[in-house]
């Protein structure tokens, strides 16, 4: 995996637990939902972003860790683990990605249960990286109305974790994105920052006036 490729996003989405035939407990809930303006994220250079409707087309979602608080010390569950403990399940609707996670049966698991019934840890959370081999695995454009910038991710390339989090703040996302999207960013600002050729006229008319 490259440097800087994956990615961290918290979704303003709750989580819930629901009971089975079994009778057993599962947390349930979307770990992304499509076509849905992110909150403002970043310090130095803000922007938000949406995620398409076809991004998990191509998804590698083979091996899915179920974590807390993306602390793989804290597993919960695994998208290739059977049975009735330890199980992640993940489906694609049109509202995005749905989770259901049968919880292992260990101290922390049961805590996190009893936390989320409670409403004290309620939002959930992923971790991926986007198609960089792909020209349209992004697009980033500047909204001039709200002065900000904004990022569509067409193309998620790996998911990696699914998480149950406490806060559901988005962190200092300037240091999450990954780098070759920073970059893109840098061209866009330094596109933004030179003079068109309607103003480079007008800058030599002012010029000859003088």
């Amino acid at each position: 995996m490259e440097p800087m490729s994956k990615e961290i996003r918290y979704l303003q989405s709750k989580v819930e637990i629901r009971t089975d035939q079994s009778e057993s407990e599962y947390i349930e809930g979307y770990a992304l939902k499509f076509e849905k303006w992110s909150e403002r994220m970043g310090i130095l250079t803000p922007f938000r972003e949406i995620i398409s409707r076809d991004s998990l087309i191509d998804t590698n979602m083979a091996d899915v860790v179920a974590l807390f608080n993306h602390r793989e010390d804290f597993p919960l569950a695994r998208s290739t683990v059977s049975g009735e403990n330890g199980r992640l399940e993940l489906t694609v609707d049109d509202i995005g990605l749905k989770f259901r996670l049968t919880p292992t049966n260990t101290t922390f698991a049961r805590d996190l249960l009893e936390n989320v019934r409670a409403g004290v840890v309620d939002q959930c959370s992923f971790a991926f990286s986007i198609d960089h081999s792909s020209k349209d695995a992004e697009t980033w454009t500047y909204n001039d109305n709200d002065e900000i910038y904004e990022r569509r991710i067409n193309k998620i390339k790996n998911l990696y974790d699914i998480s149950v989090v406490t806060y559901p703040a988005y962190p200092d996302t300037e240091a999450i994105v990954s780098s070759r999207s920073r970059e893109r960013v840098k061209e866009l600002e330094l596109k933004r920052s030179l003079p068109t050729e309607r103003e480079k006229i007008l800058m030599e008319l002012d010029l000859l006036s003088v």
